[in-house]
C-alpha cells in the first residue's frame, strides 16, 4: 500500500484529469493520507453515487463531486490507512462494487524499466502486456504498456464499457512505460489502449504484448492465462544436444489453416484437433520437422501471417494459447520439431497496430526513406531504438520460453539488412559510413541469435536471406550473423529456371544445375521448394514440369530426387508431395481429392520413399556442411543432361553414387564411375513401376570393374533410365 503522505488536493490536477491529459492518476486518486485524516478520491463522470465501504468494518463513506463533476471525494477524520471497495451507482443504472484501483504501488519494478531501456530485458513479456497476478494478497490483471509520448493512457474494454476515465494508467518516471493493477477477475476479457496524442487526438490501440486476442475482423486484446503443464522435457533435454549440422532435417512446411479443413462446415480446426492429424500424416510421410508459415495474429487472411499484428499472441483462429501449447507438446511426444516463420522485417499500417502507436513514430523510423517498405505499403522497424530491439527479441525467446518452438526461420532478412532494399536512387539514406548496409538491422540479428542459443540451446535459427552477404551462419563470435541454417535461394532459382525447360533445351542450361556446388560450403543451407514458389501465377510445382501428363510426373520425380541428394536440409511445402495442380489457395485445403487419380498417389509413395531413403542414409545428411562429404563423378555431360556424383557419409561403407537423366532418352549399358570395388546395388529408382515409373529401374546388382572412369577407379555399367534417378550402394561383404 501506498506510504504515509502529507496530502491536499491539487485542483490543477483535478483539471488535467477531466482533460483527459493526466499521467500519473495514481498521485491524486485513491486513498491519500493528510495528518490524522485519510480522503478518498475517485474520478468517474458516468457516476451519480459513489460509496467507500471499509473492507473490515463494512462502515460506510460517501464520496462527494461537490466542485468537479465527476469527481468525487470524501475526508474521513481521525481515520488512519485502511482497505476499502468503491460502490457505484451510474447514471445508466448499472450498479458495481470493486477494488480501487488507484490503492496500489507500483509494480514494475526500477531494474526492470533499467533494462527494458537499455534493451536488455530477455524477458520483458513477463512485465509488459496484460498478466493476471495478485498484488497486496488482491487478485487481479496488471497491465504495461510502452508509450512515452502519450499525454494519457487508459485501458478500455468491456468491464469498464470502454470508458477511458475509468482506468487511465500511471506512467512511471524516466521510462515511457504507462501501468495500471485493476483487481478483479478478467482472464478472457477483451481490452485496449485507449491513447491521448500530444496533438490531442484519442484513439485505441491493441496491445504490442498481448497473449491473446479476439477473432478477426475484431482486434482488442484479450487477457490470457498462459499457465500450462508441459510433458515434453525428454523432448527438450535431448535438443540441446543435437547436432542439427550433421542430422537428417526434412521440413513439412504448412499453412496450419489451409491444409485440411473440417468436414462439419467450421472453418479451421482448433489447434488440438489438427495436432493428432498433422502429426500422423508427417510420421507417415517421414518428415521430421514441420514450418509453420506465421501463426502470430494478423488481421488478413491472404497475408498468410506475414502481416503481423500481434507478435506475442497465437492467432485466434484456431484456438487460446494453451491450445497452441498443446500442439506443440502434442508434437514433441511424436518426435516432431516445429519451427516457426517469424516476421521482424516490417509491420502492417492498421489503425489498432504498432504504427503511430502513442501519436509519434515510435515502433518505426520516421523518415519514409527508412520507416517504409515503398513496394509491401508496410512499416519497418526502427532497430536503433532500444526498447524496439527489446519487443523485438524478447519476442522471438519468447516463443522458446512459453511455447518451447524448436526454430524460428526469420523472414525477409535481406530487407532488413540493406538501407536501399526495393529503392531506387534518392529513396533511402546511407549508413554512418555511407554504405548501404543497415548496421542497426545486423547488431540486432547478432544480439538475437547469440542469446538465443545461449539461452535456449537447441533452438534452430534460420534465415531467409536471398543475397550473397557473407558469413550468414557462421557464429557471431567469428563475425557472422549467428545463424544455424540459410534457405538456399539460389539453389532454388537455378534449379526451378532448369526445371521448367523444355529437356531439349537443357543442355543449354546445365550450369544452372551445377552451378549450387560452387558455394555449397559457403553457408550451411536448407534446400527450399516453399510456398512462395506456387503462389500469385508461379503454379504449383507439377504444373511447372514441362511435357504432357506423365512426362510432368517422370520430371517431378527426377526434380525431387536431385533435390534430395543434393547437399542441403530439405524443406517442400504442402500439397506439392502429391503434386497438387492447384497453386496455394489459403482459403482451400490441400487437394486431398487428386487420390481418386493413380498418378498422385504413385507421387505421394515415391516422396515418403524418397524421405525415407534420405533419413535412413546418413551420406545424404551427415556431411551436409563439409567438402568431403560431396564429390562430382560427371557434371560435365551437359549435351545429354546427365549428372552424377557421390554423397559420403562419416563411414566409408556408407557412399552413395547417384546419377540423374534430365532427358527423356534412356541410356543402356551406361558406365557410372564409383568410388570403390564389389558389388553395388541401386537401392532408389525414380522408375521404379510402384512410383509410376517404366520399370527400367536396375533390379540386379552390379559388380564393379577395375578401370578409371569419370575420375574414379572403378565403374557399373548400369541402364539409366528417361527422366530418372538413381541411388547405388556397395554392398556388405563379398
Amino acid at each position: 500500500m501506498p506510504k504515509k503522505e502529507i496530502f491536499a488536493i491539487n485542483w490543477m490536477e483535478v483539471e488535467a484529469l477531466v482533460r483527459g491529459i493526466h499521467n500519473n492518476p495514481h498521485h491524486i486518486l485513491g486513498m491519500h493520507e493528510c495528518l490524522d485524516d485519510v480522503f478518498i478520491n475517485a474520478y468517474l463522470p458516468r457516476a451519480k453515487a459513489v460509496t467507500a465501504i471499509d473492507t473490515a468494518t463494512k462502515k460506510r463513506h460517501t464520496l462527494v463531486a461537490d466542485r468537479v463533476p465527476g469527481f468525487f471525494s470524501v475526508r474521513i477524520k481521525d481515520k488512519k490507512r485502511f482497505d476499502y471497495k468503491l460502490s457505484v451507482k451510474f447514471i445508466d443504472g448499472k450498479e458495481l462494487t470493486y477494488i480501487d484501483p488507484y490503492n496500489f504501488e507500483p509494480v514494475f519494478d526500477p531494474i526492470d524499466i533499467s533494462l527494458f531501456n537499455e534493451g536488455e530485458h530477455d524477458k520483458i513479456y513477463e512485465k509488459m502486456g496484460a498478466h493476471p497476478m495478485k498484488v497486496d494478497g488482491v487478485e487481479g490483471v496488471f497491465f504495461a504498456v510502452w508509450a512515452p509520448n502519450a499525454e494519457r493512457v487508459s485501458v478500455v474494454g468491456d468491464f469498464n464499457q470502454w470508458d477511458g476515465t475509468r482506468h487511465p494508467m500511471r506512467k512511471i518516471d524516466y521510462s515511457g512505460v504507462f501501468e495500471l493493477f485493476i483487481p478483479g477477475k478478467y482472464v478472457g476479457q477483451i481490452y485496449k489502449y485507449e491513447i491521448a496524442a500530444k496533438s490531442g487526438k484519442v484513439f485505441m490501440k491493441s496491445d504490442p504484448y498481448a497473449f491473446s486476442s479476439e477473432l478477426r475482423p475484431a482486434n482488442a486484446s484479450r487477457v490470457a492465462d498462459l499457465t500450462y503443464k508441459w510433458k515434453d522435457d525428454k523432448w527438450m533435454e535431448e535438443r540441446k544436444n543435437r547436432d542439427a549440422a550433421k542430422s537428417p532435417m526434412n521440413i513439412y512446411e504448412v499453412h496450419l489453416g489451409s491444409w485440411k479443413r473440417p468436414e462439419d462446415g467450421r472453418e479451421f480446426y482448433t489447434y488440438k484437433e489438427i495436432a493428432p492429424k498433422l502429426a500422423e500424416y508427417v510420421l507417415s510421410m517421414g518428415y521430421n520437422y514441420i514450418e509453420l508459415m506465421p501463426i502470430m495474429e494478423h488481421p488478413y487472411d491472404p497475408s498468410w501471417g506475414y502481416q503481423v499484428t500481434g507478435y506475442y499472441a497465437p492467432t485466434s483462429r484456431y484456438g487460446s494459447p494453451t491450445d497452441f501449447m498443446y500442439f506443440m507438446d502434442y508434437m514433441h511426444s511424436k518426435g516432431i520439431g516445429i519451427i516457426m516463420d517469424w516476421v521482424p522485417a516490417h509491420f502492417p499500417k492498421d489503425e489498432n497496430g504498432l504504427g503511430r502507436f502513442d501519436g509519434t513514430a515510435l515502433y518505426e523510423h520516421e523518415d519514409p526513406r527508412r520507416g517504409e517498405h515503398p513496394h509491401w505499403g508496410t512499416y519497418i522497424y526502427n532497430y536503433s531504438r532500444n526498447e524496439v530491439k527489446n519487443f523485438l527479441i524478447s519476442n522471438a525467446l519468447y516463443w522458446a520460453d512459453k511455447y518451447h518452438v524448436d526454430g524460428i526461420r526469420m523472414d525477409a532478412v535481406a530487407s532488413m539488412l540493406y538501407l536501399d532494399y526495393g529503392r531506387g536512387d534518392g529513396e533511402w539514406l546511407p549508413n554512418k559510413n555511407g554504405g548501404n548496409e543497415n548496421l542497426d538491422a545486423v547488431e540486432f540479428i547478432k544480439t538475437l541469435n547469440k542469446k538465443m542459443h545461449d539461452m535456449y540451446p537447441g533452438v534452430l535459427m534460420v534465415a531467409e536471406e536471398s543475397t550473397a552477404w557473407p558469413m550468414i551462419t557462421f557464429p557471431v563470435e567469428e563475425g557472422g550473423l549467428g545463424f544455424d541454417f540459410k534457405w538456399n535461394m539460389g539453389w532454388m532459382n537455378d534449379f526451378l529456371r532448369y526445371m521448367q525447360l523444355d529437356p531439349l533445351y537443357r543442355k543449354y542450361h546445365h550450369n544452372d544445375l551445377t552451378f549450387s556446388m560452387v558455394y555449397a560450403y559457403s553457408e550451411k543451407f536448407v534446400l527450399v521448394l516453399s510456398h512462395d514458389e506456387v503462389v500469385h501465377e508461379k503454379g504449383s510445382m507439377i504444373t511447372k514440369m514441362p511435357g504432357g501428363y506423365e512426362d510432368k510426373f517422370s520430371n517431378l520425380r527426377v526434380a525431387f530426387g536431385y533435390m534430395m541428394t543434393h547437399p542441403g536440409k530439405k524443406l517442400l511445402f504442402m500439397g506439392q508431395e502429391i503434386a497438387q495442380f492447384k497453386e496455394f489457395n489459403e482459403n482451400s485445403e490441400v487437394d486431398w481429392s487428386l487420390f481418386e487419380f493413380d498418378a498422385h498417389v504413385y507421387i505421394q509413395s515415391y516422396v515418403k520413399e524418397l524421405n525415407k531413403l534420405y533419413s535412413s542414409e546418413p551420406a545424404l545428411y551427415q556431411l551436409d556442411s563439409q567438402p568431403e562429404g560431396f564429390e562430382w563423378i560427371n557434371c560435365n555431360n551437359a549435351n545429354k543432361s546427365l549428372l552424377s556424383f557421390i554423397r559420403h557419409g562419416e563411414k566409408p561403407g556408407d557412399s552413395l553414387a547417384i546419377i540423374c537423366n534430365f532427358t527423356p532418352v534412356e541410356h543402356k549399358a551406361y558406365k557410372l564411375g564409383v568410388p570403390a570395388g564389389g558389388r553395388w546395388q541401386e537401392i532408389f529408382s525414380s522408375d521404379n513401376a510402384k512410383f509410376g515409373g517404366e520399370g527400367r529401374n536396375n533390379k540386379t546388382a552390379k559388380q564393379a570393374k577395375k578401370a578409371e572412369c569419370d575420375g574414379q577407379e572403378h565403374y557399373i555399367s548400369v541402364t539409366v533410365p528417361p527422366l530418372s534417378i538413381s541411388v547405388w550402394k556397395k554392398k556388405t561383404g563379398k
